[in-house]
Order: C-alpha cells, then structure tokens, then sequence
C-alpha cells in the first residue's frame, strides 16, 4: 500500500488535517485539492465533511467541481465518503430546509429520532463511541469491503444529528444502534463507499479501515 496516492476534496468543510495526517500514516500519499482536473484525474478520492448539507453543497457548487466528482465515480475507481462527505451522496437532505444532493445513492438524510417508543427523550447531536454491526446479521457481508477483517461491535467515533436512509437495503453493510432505533452507518455500492463515523477519529479501528480503503486501489 505505500505511495498509493489518496486525493482528499478540499472544499472547506472537513477534517482535513487529522483525515491527511491518518491516511500518511496508513502509508498513503496524500493530495488536497479543490481542482476539478485533479479530483477526476485521482486515483482514489474522499470527500469528507462536517457541518449543515446545504451548506456543504453550496461549497461543491461554488468550486465547480461536482460534475467532477461525477465523473470520477463513473470510472469506477474507489471514492469514499466521509459524514457529511457520504450524506452528499444522497438525493436530498431535510436539515435547515430541503436541500437537493449528488444522487449517486438513492436515498434521503434525516434527523435521528428525537425520542424513544415509551417517549423517553434521545440526546442529539450523537457525539459519541459507538458500534457497528452487519445490517443483515451476516459478517460475511464485510468481505471485500472497506470493513473487511473489522470485528463485529466494533467502536468507532460519531458526531452527527443526520442520519441516511438509502432506497435499496443491499446499499447498506453496516448500522449502529442509537437508544431504541438503529441507523445505517456504513454503506457501499459499486465503487462508492461512504461511512458516517471519523474513521481519522476511530483509533486502530478506524486507520484498518482507512487500509482497507487504500487497498482498493490495488485493482485500479
């Protein structure tokens, strides 16, 4: 995996610094850019996010660079979404007013329950050390994913008050339960991947899943 080279969408809305310092230590070489030549001339791309979906949508749309993004998925090679980063992926997103997203997932955002079936009240934003699980109760679902050889109930680091909700249940490899309800947490389709934890956050869990992202380039 050294030297493979990761290229990072710089877009102003991510954990730039900790996700580069994670992925160099994983081995990779890593690039910043907003550049839509240099995002479709990648050989694996994240885009990672925290804030409001409008908000981070606005910024792809100022720099020009989401016909890009497109397009660099449409090769097939590995991009990943990170937070906001896989909530974009979607076709729309509810916080602070509907927002269209990128619809390469069909899919929308939405809050986390705000409560429990008795009413007991949820405490929002989930900020938080949590697990992940197979949605299908299958590991076997993991193999040849970015969570491949990640133990089941694995922890790993959420901040977050959005949630996504893909059309397709097979898009979804991964939940994480939240009080009474469970959210997916991890999904794939194709090439695309997207997780709603910080893996750059997620300690020895979270830079195995990095490698395993890194990997992929190994079939590119």
């Amino acid at each position: 995996m050294n030297n493979k080279q990761v290229t990072i969408i710089d877009y102003g809305m991510g954990n730039i610094l900790s996700l580069s310092r994670a992925l160099a230590y994983c081995g990779a070489s890593v690039v910043l850019t907003d550049s839509a030549r240099k995002i479709e001339q990648a050989d694996c791309l994240i885009l990672p996010g925290v804030g409001a979906f409008g908000d981070g949508i606005k910024e792809l749309e100022q720099r020009g660079i989401i016909p890009a993004i497109q397009s660099f998925i449409k090769k097939g090679k590995p991009f990943l979404g990170i937070c906001l980063g896989m909530q974009m992926l979607f076709d729309f997103s509810v916080e602070f007013g509907r927002h269209d997203g990128l619809s390469l997932i069909n899919g929308s955002v939405m809050p986390l329950p705000s409560s429990q079936a008795d009413g007991t009240k949820n405490k929002i934003p989930h900020i938080s050390w949590n697990q992940i699980y197979p949605f299908d109760k299958d590991q076997d679902l993991w193999h040849n994913t970015i969570l491949e050889n990640i133990k089941l109930g694995s922890y790993l680091y959420f901040l977050h008050s959005f949630h996504v909700q893909p059309l397709v249940q097979t898009d979804i490899i991964a939940i994480t339960p939240f009080y009474d309800y469970n959210f997916p947490s991890v999904i794939a389709r194709e090439n695309i991947h997207g997780v709603q934890f910080h893996p750059e956050k997620s300690g020895p869990v979270g830079l195995s899943i990095l490698k395993n992202f890194i990997a992929l380039t190994e079939n590119v």
